[in-house]
């Protein structure tokens, strides 16, 4: 089991659209492995590479009753309907706020040996489909937030010993 260091907000990696994976490799399958044992031992839902600071366009997921992985993940809504609910991210430590996102998706991509996947994502595999892929776009939650939502969670941020002292970081 490998737990990798999580990178923690403002990370620059955090806001830097990945690269697409053009390698198939047993690296990547390392990469995987290792990021749903990081995931796990945070009680995640998710986890993409950027927070663990590799600039590659996968993400790791367990909610819902299922888990899996996504290789180079394209999403779609399936219809109009939309869920607000807490949202967290493992790289903005204690921070939760209500974040609206659509209730049902479907996400298209690869696995770890480029074989084509599909995963249907409701309710909170939905949220974390979405939550995930922003994490390989740059965004991070926080520009999914109502403004006043946004302005009040960055208040409480800047007041975060993560945030003020980033070596009491895993401390």
């Amino acid at each position: 089991m490998t737990v990798l260091p999580v990178r923690i907000y403002p990370d620059p990696v955090l806001r830097t659209r990945a690269d697409e994976v053009t390698r198939f490799d047993a690296d990547l399958a390392r990469l995987v492995d290792d990021m749903m044992d990081t995931m796990r031992a945070h009680s995640g839902a998710g986890l993409a590479a950027p927070q663990v600071g590799v600039s590659l366009r996968v993400f790791v997921y367990e909610c819902g009753g299922e888990s899996g992985h996504i290789v180079n993940p394209v999403w779609r809504a399936v219809d109009d309907e939309t869920q607000t609910g807490p949202e967290g991210c493992l790289s903005i430590p204690d921070i939760r706020a209500a974040c609206t996102r659509h209730m049902n998706v479907v996400a298209d991509g690869v696995d770890v040996t480029g074989a084509p996947i599909t995963v249907d994502g409701t309710e909170i595999l939905a949220r974390c489909i979405q939550h995930e892929t922003d994490h390989l776009d740059g965004v991070l939650f926080l520009a999914r937030l109502e403004p006043e939502d946004r302005k009040q969670v960055m208040r409480q941020i800047r007041t975060m010993a993560w945030f003020t002292d980033p070596a009491s970081v895993g401390s």
